[in-house]
Parts: C-alpha cells; structure tokens; sequence
C-alpha cells in the first residue's frame, strides 16, 4: 500500500486537492467532528478535564474553539485526548483500504509524527496572499484562533523539504490536475 501525505499551511487547499486524486481520503479533521458528535468517552475525557466548557453531549466545536482561544495551551491538552481516538480511526481506515494507494489528510501529520512505511509527503505550495483571500471567504474565520493554530505547525519551509512531490496552488489555475497526474504516474 502506498500512503500520500498532503502538507501544506492552514487554507493551503490541501483537502481539495486530496479529494482530487481519486483515491480513498483519511482526512482528520472530518474524522474529529464524528469523534466530537459520535464518542461518549472522548466526551467524558474531555468533560472531566475543562467541565466549565464541555458540558454537553455531542461535544460543540464551538465550545472546543472557545477553550482554545481561553489559553492557547488547551490546544495541547485536547490534543493529548483526541489524538488518540484520531489514530484509532486512521488505522481502521488504512485496514479498510487496503487498496494500491491512499491519500492521509492530516493537517499535523508531521507534528504528531505520524510515520510508516510506504509515507510519501506531497506539499501544496500555495501563497500567503491567495491563502489569506481564501481564508477570509470561510464562515467565521477567526483570526485569533489562525494565529494560535500556526503557533503549533512546523515551519512550512521543514514542510517543504520533507516532501517528495510539490503541487503549486494559486486557486485559479487548474494546473495542478496535470500535477496530480504526473505525480500518481511516478509513484505507480
């Protein structure tokens, strides 16, 4: 099996281009909403820990953004009690998929050192300007809580580096289906 992992900054368009190349997705973020709405004993865990905020059962997201934005290390303390239930998914998934290539959209894959064999790195390169312009057109983008996200990811140049493949974003060229074609070319 061979697993693609998609880095790139926040907005970058990483899960766009993901869902493009046609392969089955294990994409964290999704998998954490499920966590939030579905799993009573993440609620639990996360209850016992900040029960002024996670008071409620399915855990709101609003509620997780307001905590993180109380203290920025309560991003850390989440972390440590969803991380877990993520990676549980994440092995479902590569079990379930058992197919010639998947694609692992993980925003902090590199910063939860998530690693196994067969890991490819594709890095989307998008600019600054084009993300900030994308950014700005998602509902309540909050800039604050941006801010303390970026705090928390490796420098996009370490990003860059580690990656085999570098697809260029600019959010109106649709060059980047070419990429991706050339790229699943050369890894098959």
């Amino acid at each position: 099996m061979i697993k693609i992992g998609i880095l790139g900054d926040i907005g970058s368009g990483k899960t766009f281009i993901s869902n493009l190349f046609g392969y089955p997705v294990f994409s964290a973020d999704k998998e954490i909403v499920k966590i939030y709405k579905n799993n009573k004993n993440c609620f639990f865990k996360l209850n016992k820990k900040f029960p002024n905020f996670i008071n409620k059962f399915p855990v709101n997201k609003n509620d997780i953004i307001s905590l993180i934005l109380k203290n920025k290390k309560n991003i850390e303390k989440i972390g440590k009690i969803v991380h877990p239930y993520v990676h549980k998914e994440l092995k479902s998934f590569l079990k379930k998929n058992k197919k010639k290539i998947v694609i692992l959209d993980i925003p902090l894959l590199l910063e939860n050192k998530i690693t196994m064999p067969g890991l490819i790195y594709i890095f989307i390169d998008t600019k600054k300007k084009d993300i900030a312009k994308n950014l700005l057109k998602r509902p309540k983008f909050d800039k604050k809580l941006y801010n303390i996200m970026k705090e928390n990811q490796l420098p996009l140049s370490y990003k860059k580096r580690k990656s085999r493949f570098i697809i260029k974003n600019n959010f109106i060229n649709k060059n980047f289906l070419k990429e991706i074609k050339e790229i699943k070319k050369q890894i098959i």
